[in-house]
């Protein structure tokens, strides 16, 4: 194995023990931009958004329009489905599966120029998968579109508000070499 990676970078060349040498998070700008709360579990009319639900072009459209807001081009989209309330209810269902966004969702939101994704669910992503490519979702977000991707939201409380469009802001936070980092965004409205 040649452990060639993203952009034909070598893992030598890019990562060792301690960390990343490139490419890491530290290198993510903060984001201050629109956001969009796209509130799935009142769409399904639940609490908590069944796993394997699929969040696709046609049920992102059919949120928005009953919402009333519109995804525009350098938005922060964010999906409400209840599942974080699982964490520490029943950690056996939380980790099994999840609703989450499609591969027609992620590519319909890309297309609408959006900076970056979220959900209050562990990989934003639909699982099971909706085919037999792995984490395909995740593949058209970040290193085929930059789009970056946010996880384990607290979006419970906007969602209780009706909290639709805000000012997100997020200061990244600076540790060398990590892959990922644990954040703490807010909602300004």
């Amino acid at each position: 194995m040649e452990h060639v990676y993203y952009n034909g970078n070598k893992l030598a060349d890019f990562a060792d023990a301690s960390g990343l040498k490139k490419l890491g998070a530290e290198k993510i700008p903060p984001i201050v931009a629109r956001g969009v709360l796209l509130d799935m579990a009142a769409h399904f009319g639940t609490d908590i958004v069944k796993e394997g639900t699929a969040f696709n072009s046609k049920e992102i459209e059919a949120v928005a329009k009953k919402q009333g807001v519109e995804i525009r081009q350098g938005d922060v989209v964010l999906f409400h489905t209840g599942w974080v309330g699982l964490i520490g209810k029943d950690n056996k269902r939380y980790n099994a599966g999840e609703p989450g966004l499609g591969v027609d969702g992620a590519k319909y939101l890309v297309g609408k120029g959006v900076v970056a994704v979220g959900a209050d669910t562990w990989g934003l992503e639909v699982l099971p998968f909706e085919s037999k490519n792995i984490f395909e979702v995740h593949q058209i977000l970040l290193p085929m579109n930059g789009t970056y991707i946010l996880e384990n939201m607290n979006t419970g409380p906007l969602a209780a508000d009706k909290g639709y469009e805000f000012l997100f802001v997020l200061g990244v936070p600076k540790i060398t070499g990590a892959v990922q980092g644990i954040i703490n965004p807010i909602a300004i409205r």
